[in-house]
């Protein structure tokens, strides 16, 4: 997700920044690395990383934030590439679900968020939480400031837009399930767009979660 152009808003913020599961890499954070470098990803947020050890660390091109709450679960992380290091001036883990990074660069502040929602499965206390955990980091941000959220929220938000044409690009494939309208819900109220949903893809790559 990603914040509209709103007045009030200082600098341009030129990066390329992703989101990516990488349950399958679990422990491969090298090659995790290397590949986002030769995409050339900047800021990468990730989840199910399911790292021990320090909460930070010097990866190839990248340094490595994460949250490790509670071990071997639910973790995220955000990757930052050599150039932009030092423009970090803040590190937030809320939970093993949620963390947050603020950067400036130049005249532009960017606040990265890296979430991983609860499966639909879960107890509903636990999705409650998570959601009001992301909506207590969000109305923190001064809207003066720019705003990413990457994240696996675990949802399908559907083909068809309905009464989110504000925030739903339309490019996804699919029904709208009970997570996909927590999706929608979110964004819509922080005025937010999804914007793996905004450009044309591949078929095989419609699908949005």
């Amino acid at each position: 997700m990603g914040g509209n152009e709103g007045k009030g808003r200082k600098g341009a913020c030129r990066l390329r920044i992703g989101s990516w599961n990488i349950g399958t890499l679990t422990g491969k954070s090298i090659e995790l690395a290397k590949i986002q470098q030769k995409r050339g990803v900047n800021i990468a947020c990730v989840q199910e990383t399911r790292w021990v050890g320090s909460k930070a660390r010097n990866v190839y091109w990248y340094k490595l934030w994460y949250s490790r709450v509670v071990k071997g679960k639910n973790e995220v992380g955000i990757l930052v590439d050599r150039d932009l290091r030092e423009s970090v001036v803040e590190v937030r883990r809320v939970h093993n679900r949620l963390m947050f990074i603020k950067l400036v660069i130049g005249e532009c502040t960017l606040n990265v968020v890296s979430a991983y929602a609860p499966q639909a499965g879960l107890d509903e206390e636990v999705k409650r939480h998570f959601w009001e955990s992301l909506d207590e980091v969000v109305r923190n941000i001064p809207p003066s400031e720019r705003l990413f959220i990457g994240g696996d929220f675990n949802g399908h938000i559907g083909s068809v837009a309905g009464d989110y044409g504000e925030v739903h690009g339309g490019f996804v494939f699919g029904d709208r399930n009970r997570g996909g309208s927590s999706l929608l819900d979110f964004p819509k109220a922080f005025e937010l767009v999804i914007a793996n949903s905004s450009f044309p893809k591949r078929e095989e790559h419609l699908v949005t979660f």
